[in-house]
């Protein structure tokens, strides 16, 4: 955190996943709380991040492939091609629908919402 958010401004989302939660997990962010902030998340709440729209967007193009890919390399090579297939607007969409999830997870105080 200290090297990605040299400013002190970063904060740590913890989605409550149960390995996440785990005694060790919880001690480790008790001992480093003075570290960062951490952004306390309500669990098995509607997914808000954005990266796990990406990551499926990718997924979803590698797997559309003709052949699969068969090492990690090929992996590598055919995530980078989608990512780059991406339209360029694809990023800045997904940052301009944050705040409408936001507020339609607070309307839904935490429960299911159409995002």
């Amino acid at each position: 955190m200290s090297i990605v958010h040299s400013d002190g401004l970063g904060q740590f989302q913890q989605d409550n996943a149960t390995p996440h939660a785990s005694r060790v997990a919880t001690k480790w962010l008790q001992e480093h709380s003075s570290d960062f902030k951490h952004f306390h998340w309500p669990s098995k709440s509607p997914e808000m991040n954005i990266i796990e729209d990406i990551r499926g967007a990718l997924l979803h193009a590698v797997e559309k492939r003709y052949t699969p890919p068969r090492t990690p390399v090929d992996l590598l090579t055919a995530l980078q091609d989608s990512w780059c297939e991406k339209p360029p607007g694809c990023l800045q969409t997904l940052v301009e629908t944050t705040p409408p999830r936001v507020a339609a997870f607070l309307r839904a105080r935490g429960g299911p919402t159409r995002y």
